[in-house]
């Protein structure tokens, strides 16, 4: 486990790309400046606790930024786009999730899994 400031920077700087953010937008996210940010994935500043706390709000796995390892593992992981699909499926009335489920088990079976 690295803890360094770079250490942990390049870490935020992997999530954010992950999650397909630039630097501005994601910064905006976090309400700090691009500044800030960058100041952060260069290792050159500390990352505060609540900047963290804003980045698990966007997706980011804030155990991996600071250790370097992953908050889930194996089977139990989903990436950045199974968690997108996951958020919308939530926001879809009950009556929906049920065709959508439908589908989603209909178009694995096609693809013969």
């Amino acid at each position: 486990m690295h803890l360094s400031k770079e250490a942990i920077g390049n870490r935020l700087q992997i999530q954010r790309k992950e999650l397909g953010f630039i630097q501005e937008r994601f910064a905006a996210e976090l309400s700090i400046s691009k500044r800030t940010l960058a100041g952060y994935e260069a290792g050159t500043s500390d990352i505060g606790a609540s900047v963290l706390a804003k980045a698990s709000e966007l997706g980011v796995d804030v155990q991996f930024v600071v250790t370097g390892k992953h908050a889930l593992a194996g089977a139990d992981a989903i990436s950045a786009p199974e968690s997108d699909l996951l958020e919308h499926f939530r926001k879809l009335p009950e009556g929906e999730q049920g065709y959508t489920r439908t589908m989603i088990a209909a178009l694995a079976e096609k693809a013969g899994r």
